[in-house]
């Protein structure tokens, strides 16, 4: 069986995710999905719309999605990846290069990102009003 694991937010949830985790889990056959926690997006800098439990259960609600982790920290990718006996990394490509050094423990992969939407651009357009 071929682990599949990928992290994010997942804040206001949109097509974007969904692609994300679709084209991750037909890389292989179990795909896990971290999820920043809120103390970690505060380290981060991010304000969430939707606290950790509710983003998680979304997440989870997913038909791709085997399994959902919380992700405490930038450090804890190596153990997870030995701890769930991960063969591939997969995040988006604006991420690109910045987890190269995982591939020391598993393949590496980076999938283009789903054009013309993000969750950043949805709040901006919901402050503005667009």
């Amino acid at each position: 069986m071929k682990k599949v694991i990928t992290y994010g937010t997942f804040d206001l949830f949109h097509y974007g995710h969904l692609r994300l985790l679709e084209r991750a889990k037909s890389l292989g056959d179990y795909l896990i999905v971290a999820v920043s926690t809120d103390e970690f997006n505060e380290i981060k800098n991010k304000k969430c719309t939707y606290p950790f439990e509710e983003r998680a259960e979304i997440v989870k609600a997913i038909k791709y999605v085997d399994e959902v982790i919380p992700e405490h920290n930038w450090e804890q990718k190596v153990n997870d990846i030995r701890s769930h006996k991960v063969d591939l990394f997969v995040m988006g490509s604006d991420w690109e290069g910045k987890f190269d050094e995982l591939k020391e423990f598993c393949e590496v992969v980076y999938l283009e990102r789903t054009p013309e939407i993000s969750s950043s651009g949805i709040k901006t357009k919901i402050k503005h009003g667009k």
